[in-house]
């Protein structure tokens, strides 16, 4: 049997690397990295599901962290540079990010489109190396 509903995650910066943790489910997992923590996920998530022999798929889970905690992480995305590229207020934006006000989904969304679009740009980049 599938999955029929998103698995959401909440993950958060430690002090030793990552955790996620469901609200829905009794799912809670720890990594080192964003990579070993999906992978953590993956399997505590198909471990909960195995008695009821639901097959848990990759996209079955959504991973949400919020802005503060991304920004924490991210350290090398700049909220200043983020919100002109987006066309927002980057004192707002500083607002989302310190965790004093709270986006609407519309302000949400038009961040994460901001952040994709930076990260398609990134991925299209070839550093010269220079001898």
């Amino acid at each position: 049997m599938a999955r029929k509903k998103k698995i959401n995650l909440t993950v958060e910066k430690t002090d030793t690397g990552f955790s996620a943790f469901s609200e829905d489910y009794p799912i809670f997992t720890t990594g080192k990295s964003i990579p070993e923590l999906i992978n953590n996920a993956y399997e505590a998530t198909e471990f909960y599901f195995e008695e009821e022999k639901v097959k848990v798929e990759p996209n079955d889970i959504k991973f949400e962290i919020d802005f503060k905690q991304f920004f924490k992480y991210y350290k090398v995305l700049n909220a200043k540079f983020l919100a002109e590229k987006i066309g927002m207020n980057a004192t707002l934006l500083s607002q989302y990010v310190q965790g004093h006000k709270k986006p609407s989904a519309k302000q949400t969304e038009k961040i994460l489109s901001g952040i994709h679009q930076i990260g398609q740009e990134l991925s299209g980049i070839n550093l010269l190396q220079t001898a």
